[in-house]
């Protein structure tokens, strides 16, 4: 599987969310067996006027909807910014295979305390790999949080 260029392209939904003043977040969902994008999908908080609409969560709402399946056990995520408590959790609860992460958030990710809990049994654990494309995901947040001062 091609990281970098699914990185990218969470990169291209993460600058739709900045066209539109919203945290530059974005992610893609990936089928692992053809290597296609079934859904993208970007932060929509501000727009929807929803505290809960964290991209990760649309997209496995989309990308569920789309295959009308509750489980997406073939797919990896791809997202630039590391998932938070509610969006490991959702990963998990939706059995995506594989989550791979940009930038790390030292202040909301839920990486780290999420890896407590899928020690526990009865927890799906996906492969987790984080920094990916670390540098060009945190430039993005760093120059919106920046702008915002």
């Amino acid at each position: 599987m091609n990281v970098d260029y699914f990185m990218n392209e969470a990169i291209v939904e993460a600058n739709k969310a900045l066209a539109f003043n919203e945290i530059p977040v974005g992610a893609v969902i990936v089928d692992n067996n053809t290597e296609k994008i079934i859904s993208r999908n970007y932060n929509q908080m501000n727009r929807l006027n929803n505290a809960i609409r964290h991209c990760e969560i649309d997209i496995i709402f989309d990308t569920c909807k789309k295959l009308n399946q509750k489980y997406l056990e073939d797919t990896t995520i791809f997202v630039t910014l590391e998932p938070c408590s509610m969006c490991a959790s959702a990963i998990s609860k939706a059995h995506i295979h594989s989550l791979y992460y940009g930038a790390f958030d030292e202040k909301n990710g839920g990486i780290e305390n999420i890896r407590i809990t899928f020690e526990r049994k009865n927890i799906f654990t996906p492969n987790i790999y984080g920094g990916i494309m670390e540098d060009k995901c945190k430039k993005l947040l760093k120059n919106f949080f920046k702008s915002m001062r």
